[in-house]
């Protein structure tokens, strides 16, 4: 079992009932933080003074305040946190309900565990925190373990994503080249964007773009 854990959350009901958690599970050293700036320092300084942290709980969500911050996600953290610990393990606990943003938690960030919060987020982020410590294999809930699985999720990347994004927010196939050229985003040129598109009606049997967006919504792409 895990021997020090650093929580991070900025809302008090979320800390102290993950807290709870943490201490029936026997770990010794439970500490939090309410901004990722501090959690980062929070680590390395325990990295410094030869005490690091072996498991990070983050949400992925905090609401802005007065304090400007380097690093205003649960995303930007753990991104932070692997580049500089990667054999620290994480579990990321959030509302986030979007199939393929939760599978990029793991193929992208490198989290270990994740759990949904709801009704029953104690006892999963519990079961989250016993199989992460028992194996290297990542951890989702029984009813979100589809998502490392599901063809769709593995077969669809960020440039098809961000295509049906720009879809959803009413930018025309006509318009998308000028506007990923805008965005910086390449391959840009009007036939990659109809391969694209095309490839993703076909994919998912939409008759349109519009049917195409509708789709993706209801799978959680976008």
């Amino acid at each position: 079992m895990f021997q020090k854990v650093l929580i991070v959350d900025d809302i008090d009901f979320n800390d102290i009932a993950a807290l709870k958690v943490v201490e029936e599970l026997g770990i010794p050293i439970i500490e939090d933080a309410k901004y990722c700036d501090d959690a980062l320092l929070k680590i390395k300084k325990g990295y410094l003074d030869h005490a690091p942290y072996d498991l990070l709980i983050t949400d992925l969500s905090f609401k802005a305040d007065h304090r400007t911050n380097l690093l205003s996600s649960g995303e930007a953290l753990i991104e932070a946190v692997k580049g500089l610990f990667p054999e620290i393990k994480i579990i990321a606990f959030s509302i986030e309900d979007k199939s393929y943003r939760i599978k990029s938690l793991f193929t992208h960030f490198g989290i270990n565990g994740f759990v949904m919060k709801g009704r029953n987020t104690m006892i999963e982020l519990r079961k989250a925190i016993e199989a992460v410590a028992s194996t290297d294999a990542p951890y989702l809930p029984v009813d979100l373990g589809y998502i490392l699985q599901d063809k769709i999720v593995n077969e669809i990347d960020d440039y098809d994503i961000q295509l049906l994004e720009y879809l959803s927010q009413g930018v025309s196939q006509e318009a998308m080249e000028s506007v990923l050229k805008q965005a910086g985003i390449s391959p840009n040129s009007k036939s990659t964007i109809e391969k694209r598109i095309s490839k993703l009606k076909i994919y998912f049997k939409a008759l349109n773009t519009t049917h195409l967006v509708a789709i993706t919504k209801d799978l959680g792409l976008i």
